[in-house]
């Protein structure tokens, strides 16, 4: 099992940067793929970008491709989604969420979400 913890949110003006990170629990977190989600208001929550158990694959959502960087650090259990140029529509409860599939849309850990509020 993988406790995931994220934090790093908060508000920024459009085009600013905010780089969030995701704190896992369990011995094992290197073989999960480890992805964010994110859920705007009266939206469905949505993928953003995943990455595998060694970095050697990233997928991202078009709409933030090109914006964000999703990286890990194994040694240290952690995730991090670097966003840059942010615009009010990347407004969203952010999640972190493991996968022992790196295909798979099926997350069977969450963590509690940390809140991205872009406003000018």
């Amino acid at each position: 099992q993988v406790h995931l913890v994220e934090s790093g949110g908060g508000l920024v003006q459009p085009g600013g940067s905010l780089n969030l990170s995701c704190a896992a629990s369990g011995r094992s977190f290197s073989t999960y793929t480890m992805a964010w989600h994110r859920q705007a208001p009266g939206k469905e929550r949505e993928f953003v970008a995943a990455i595998s158990r060694l970095s050697g694959s990233k997928r991202y959502a078009g709409s933030v491709d090109g914006r964000f960087t999703i990286s890990r650090d194994n040694a240290r259990n952690t995730v991090n989604l670097q966003m840059n140029m942010l615009k009010l529509e990347d407004t969203a409860v952010y999640y972190c969420a493991a996968t022992p599939r790196w295909d798979s849309s099926d997350y069977p850990y969450w963590g509690q979400g940390t809140q991205v509020t872009v406003s000018s």
